[in-house]
Formats: structure tokens, C-alpha cells, sequence
């Protein structure tokens, strides 16, 4: 009896000391392959320096000689050029080059006579890099005389204009992102940002002119905060400030529905073809892509000029949610046409230039400061290559459970006490040999004794 509790004991010991090392090893390997659980993750950088390179051939060789730049199917830069010489210092340059007849000179002018034109309720327009076009769009609201009015001043621009009507209607999407409601509608909270003192959401202004009071329910119990400043028509961007001042604990978060989030590193520009996500309260968390920049929008309320054109879907509600990509803040829901049945179009103020006007920064993740965030505020490209793109870093909204066991033992902070296990493990096994091995020697010599004696 005696030698069978010891073989268990012995047993157990070799399991546990396995088991150690097992778990051990998990703690190191996954620790130094993975992000920190806290700390912000990194976004992808397989477009982010195309799209930078492709800005910094644009910049250097001019509107003149070029007409826009994008991120193509492969991930690579590629610039639309208006003669060879300019396509020969592209290729060089590790780029793709893209021949085209007018020049981003050319096309902003054609952009600016459709300004200057008498305004028409339902229409809009971008400058298409990809076909070297302005695209003009005009919805089911647009009449016969009307389209035929634009589309003559459209003929005389010249034959780069193209003009193309769509079903429903270009329509500000009031009525995510987590809800906010007023007595204006419901929208959905954009990004926290600060001042540095106090702590606001940034959200559309269609949504709410200055002085709108707003609740996190139906019931008018929970007040979340007041529109103090915006601008809409022309812009669309409104800071909504906290009622007590602070935006409190995941402030660098953006919800996308079902108690999960998505941790917000950074701020800045889309480019064309990137692949983006937006956040609303009506339809969730839905992605797209780019397809035009610098697009301008007649609403029945009024024109909006600048924003980012993508083929996302929203609807009544999603207005002032987010837009990102890889964690990047990159814009807030404007308007558009269509829903999340039948697809549609999906306008977005950029973030970078309502940041700039309203004299905020986004509160990101990494630093304790002015809302359990730190502040970004410098602009830097933030795309990442079509079909590798993902929101970002997943994080846990407030009230919902975050960090799970696989999250402690994959934090990077473990190698230290994963590497002590390890150790540890790898000590009771060889003890656990060792004392086998002399408890058979013993044994052994005594069995061999006797019979010697």
C-alpha cells in the first residue's frame, strides 16, 4: 500500500510539472506574439505608407501634373498623371502610374462651376480619381427641369463631368456608437474629445443646434450633455459637452453593438479604395470603402461641402456615429442615401479639419489624461490595405465584461511570471526524476544485498 500512494504522489507531481510548463510556455509564447491587452495596438501599416507615398508624389509633383491618388487592388500606391515624364518619376518612385487626360486642376475647377451654379436640393457630387471624372448624382427628389438645368451647365464644363441619377433619397441620417436622444431626434456619439479641461463628444451638427440637451434613454433620466458649439450647413460637426465634465472610463472607446467595442489609437485622412467601418446606433457596425474625397452634398437643409464619399451603408439614427479603420478615427456620419437592405451611399465629415475648427483632440488610449485617454491631434494616414483591413484593437464598453482569462495570459506583462513557471516546472520534473531514480537505486542495492548475503 505504502509504494502505491507513493507511485501516485509521484505521478501527480510529474503531471503538475508538465502541466506547468505547459501552461508556462502558453504565457511566454503568446505574451510576446500578441499586443498588450491595455496597450494600444498598432494599426496595419500595408496601405497606411502607400497611402502616404501616394500623397507625397501628389504634393511634390503637383495638381498640374496630377489627378488624385489611391490605394489600388494589390495595396499599392497608385497615382493618376497627366503625361509620361510625370509617370516615369511615379514608377521610380515605387508607385503605380495611371495616364489620364485632366489634370486635379481641371477637376477642382469643374467642382467649383457646379458650386457656382444655382443650388439643387438632392443632388451632389466628388471628384472620381479612379475615372478622372466629377460625378454628379441626383436623387428620386430632383425633377426633369431641374437635372436638365445641371446638366447642361455640366456640357459646358466639358465631357469630364458625368452625371448619373440614383434611387431614395441624399437625406441627413437624424432620428453605433452608443444612442443620444433630444427633442431633435436621435443620434449616435461620435469620438471623446477635450480641451484639455473638459470632455465632449463629437458628433454630426444636423444633429442638434447649440444649446440641444441630451439623454442616454427615452425617459429623460440620464442626461449625458449639451451642444455647445457646430456648424452645419456647410460643415457638419458638433461638440456635445459632458454633463459632469468628464467622459469617464473607455473614453477612447467606440461601441459597435452587443457590449463590445473597438479601442480608438489615433486620428486621420482615408484614402480612396481604403477600406473603412462605421459604428451607428440604428444599424451596427457595417463596413465599405472609400470611393471619393472632397465630395459636396445639397441637403434640404443646406450644402455641405468637403466630406468623404464611401459606399457604406446608414440609416435614420446612424447620424454622428463613427467612421475607422485599424483604430484610426477617421470621420463622423453625415448623411447619404439608401439603407442597410439595399445598400446605398454614405457621406462623412472628416475628423482632422472639425478638430482643428472646434480647438479639440481626440482622446485616445495609452495615457492617463483629461478622460482616461490621451489626446492625438496630429493628422497621419490611416488606411490599410483592401481586404487585410479590420476596425481595430477589440475592447469592452462600459458595463460589459472585458478581459478573460486568455487576455491575462496573452498580456505581454506575463513573459516575466510565464518565464518563473517555466522554471519552476522544469525544477519539480527533474526533482520528480531524481527521487525515482534514487528511490530505484535504493532498492536496488537492497534487493542485491540480501542476495549477496
Amino acid at each position: 500500500m505504502r509504494h502505491a500512494r507513493r507511485r501516485i504522489v509521484r505521478r501527480a507531481a510529474r503531471l503538475a510539472a508538465v502541466g506547468g510548463l505547459l501552461i508556462g510556455g502558453t504565457m511566454v509564447t503568446r505574451a510576446v506574439a500578441s499586443e498588450p491587452a491595455d496597450a494600444p495596438a498598432a494599426p496595419h501599416t500595408l496601405a497606411r505608407s502607400a497611402s502616404g507615398a501616394g500623397a507625397g508624389l501628389v504634393e511634390r509633383l503637383g495638381s498640374e501634373r496630377t489627378a488624385g491618388h489611391w490605394v489600388g487592388d494589390d495595396g499599392r500606391p497608385v497615382v493618376a498623371v497627366t503625361d509620361e515624364e510625370t509617370a516615369g518619376s511615379v514608377r521610380r518612385a515605387g508607385a503605380t502610374a495611371k495616364l489620364v487626360r485632366h489634370s486635379m486642376s481641371e477637376l477642382r475647377s469643374a467642382a467649383s462651376a457646379l458650386r457656382a451654379a444655382p443650388r439643387v436640393t438632392g443632388t451632389a457630387w466628388a471628384l472620381d480619381y479612379r475615372s478622372n471624372e466629377v460625378l454628379v448624382r441626383g436623387d428620386s427628389t430632383v425633377s426633369r427641369s431641374d437635372w436638365s438645368r445641371l446638366t447642361g451647365v455640366a456640357e459646358g464644363i466639358g465631357g469630364f463631368v458625368r452625371m448619373e441619377r440614383v434611387q431614395g433619397t441624399f437625406t441627413t441620417r437624424l432620428n453605433g456608437a452608443q444612442p443620444i436622444l433630444s427633442t431633435a431626434g436621435r443620434c449616435s456619439a461620435g469620438f471623446n474629445v477635450t480641451d484639455g479641461t473638459d470632455d465632449f463628444i463629437l458628433t454630426a451638427g444636423h444633429c442638434g443646434p447649440t444649446g440641444s440637451v441630451w439623454f442616454g434613454d427615452d425617459k429623460g433620466d440620464r442626461e449625458v450633455g449639451k451642444t455647445v458649439s457646430g456648424s452645419f450647413p456647410g460643415d457638419d460637426f458638433s461638440l456635445v459637452e459632458y454633463a459632469g465634465g468628464k467622459a469617464g472610463d473607455s473614453a477612447d472607446v467606440v461601441a459597435v453593438g452587443d457590449g463590445k467595442g473597438v479601442r480608438i489609437t489615433g486620428v486621420g485622412e482615408p484614402a480612396v479604395g481604403q477600406r473603412v467601418f462605421r459604428s451607428g446606433s440604428t444599424s451596427g457596425l457595417r463596413d465599405g470603402r472609400v470611393t471619393a474625397l472632397d465630395a459636396t452634398v445639397n441637403y434640404p437643409e443646406g450644402t455641405v461641402t468637403g466630406l468623404i464619399e464611401t459606399d457604406v451603408c446608414a440609416e435614420p439614427g446612424d447620424s454622428g456615429g463613427p467612421m475607422f479603420s485599424e483604430g484610426v478615427a477617421l470621420g463622423v456620419t453625415s448623411g447619404g442615401d439608401g439603407d442597410c437592405a439595399k445598400g446605398g451611399t454614405t457621406f462623412f465629415q472628416p475628423l482632422p479639419e472639425a478638430m482643428e475648427a472646434l480647438g479639440v483632440r481626440l482622446i485616445v488610449a495609452g495615457q492617463e489624461d483629461a478622460g482616461q485617454g490621451a489626446a492625438a491631434s496630429s493628422p497621419a494616414p490611416g488606411t490599410a490595405a483592401p481586404g487585410a483591413a479590420a476596425p481595430g484593437a477589440a475592447a469592452s464598453v462600459p458595463g460589459a465584461d472585458g478581459r478573460t482569462l486568455l487576455a491575462r495570459l496573452t498580456d505581454r506583462r506575463n513573459v516575466g511570471p510565464g518565464l518563473l513557471v517555466v522554471a519552476g516546472s522544469l525544477v519539480a520534473l527533474v526533482a520528480t526524476r531524481w527521487i525515482r531514480a534514487e528511490h530505484d537505486r535504493k532498492a536496488y542495492r537492497q534487493q542485491y544485498s540480501a542476495t549477496w548475503g
